[in-house]
């Protein structure tokens, strides 16, 4: 038995957030700024990390560039926020409790879930034991150190989504000694306009980036990948973005989970099984009028947010609101001297307009820079935070268009 920590259940009202990702940092800002004068509230922030990790860049980590040290303590400086660093190992919905490193357990009151996702090497043998991913910066550092110890070789990228399109051109752009090459079911780019796709496609050519499209990775070997149809093609490295998946804790704690492992929620966030339950980014299954939502930092952030802000509401004796996103842009690097951004309609479809070229880097250098100093914002400002496209009727469940 571990060593149970101060309970939930006394005076002070425990809100305990998981995960300090782009959601759960949100979270945690924006409800500890507007709370910090109360005494009836406790706001405690747990991840595995003391370090933020910038998932818009970990491309760049893999390429062995250094970015910045942020210090989760360090943001919530000021808040009254306490940081917790550890594993989460089980969360009990029934005793309100999450044990930390198997030997902690934390009582609460309120729980914001925010454990976010992780590329899904258990889709396909052999990719869990001999591809890397960019799921951590601890991943991408291994990478990076692999890559710089080659020199010469292939690498192959197995997915053609935007997180393997930028891995790519990362790779291709750093290392020119290497052989990259792209793998997916669908060409990259295939989701945006005619004119952002032949942009994302020639910026890999010219990368000298091979790109395959219409084909499955069936299976990772130690120095090679199976396709469908038995192609063998050798790798000296290869890196898996095909696909994310959830951490298991929150099926194993019984809570109402999608077919993907997501939890369930209703429109103010709360899980639709134990509404005591707030979830948040990758974690939630968030229904839409266009649809579930899709894991973004552009999206992950505003439910961050909502979550406090119904916490707050609720806190005050008053209904949370329902949440409402729509999605507005697609910024894709492509290297460090270009890049691509799609501007989407609220439900994630491509509008006409894009940017290409160093006007983009720009955006997406502006896009990616912008959750830290948003949340410094927050602290002084917690109104600040609240501003994100509601996306009309697109978002509003059981509008028909």
């Amino acid at each position: 038995m571990g060593t149970r920590q101060q309970s939930g259940t006394g005076a002070a009202h425990h809100v305990v957030i998981l995960g300090a990702g782009y959601a759960g940092m949100a979270a945690a800002v924006q409800l500890a700024a507007r709370v910090k004068r109360r005494k009836d509230v406790r706001v405690t922030l747990v991840n595995a990390q003391e370090r933020f990790t910038e998932r818009m860049r970990l491309h760049m980590t893999a390429t062995g560039q250094r970015l910045a040290e942020l210090s989760i303590p360090q943001l919530l400086e000021g808040t009254g926020a306490r940081f917790v660093r550890g594993w989460v190992t089980a969360v009990d919905p029934d005793t309100k409790t999450v044990r930390i490193d198997d030997d902690r357990v934390l009582s609460y009151d309120t729980l914001v879930y925010g454990l976010g996702g992780v590329a899904d090497t258990a889709a396909v043998p052999g990719a869990e034991d001999h591809a890397y991913t960019l799921s951590s910066a601890q991943d991408a550092e291994l990478l990076a150190d692999r890559l710089a110890r080659l020199t010469d070789g292939t690498v192959v990228v197995a997915g053609s989504g935007l997180t393997g399109v930028e891995s790519a051109a990362e790779i291709a752009e750093r290392h020119p000694r290497l052989n990259v090459v792209l793998l997916g079911r669908r060409e990259p780019g295939a989701t945006m306009t005619a004119k952002a796709g032949k942009h994302v496609r020639a910026a890999l050519d010219r990368l000298g980036v091979r790109v395959r499209a219409g084909v499955e990775v069936v299976k990772v070997l130690p120095d090679a990948v199976e396709l469908a149809g038995g192609e063998i093609l050798a790798a000296d490295v290869v890196l898996w973005t095909s696909g994310t998946r959830t951490s298991p804790l929150a099926a194993a704690a019984g809570l109402a989970v999608d077919g993907l492992g997501r939890i369930v929620t209703d429109p103010a966030l709360r899980s639709v099984s134990h509404p005591e339950v707030y979830t948040i980014g990758d974690a939630a299954a968030i229904r839409q009028g266009y649809g579930v939502m899709h894991g973004t930092c552009q999206g992950g952030m505003p439910t961050g947010v909502h979550a406090a802000l119904s916490i707050h509401r609720a806190l005050d004796g008053k209904q949370p609101k329902p949440f409402r996103f729509g999605y507005y842009h697609t910024p894709v690097s492509l290297g460090r001297g270009d890049a691509v951004v799609q501007f989407t309609r609220p439900d994630d479809s491509p509008r006409r307009i894009c940017l290409t070229g160093r006007l983009a880097v720009r955006y997406k250098e502006t896009v990616t820079a912008s959750p830290w100093p948003t949340y410094g914002r927050m602290k002084k400002m917690p109104a600040s935070g609240a501003f994100w496209p509601r996306g009309g009727r697109f978002s509003r469940v059981g509008d028909v268009r």
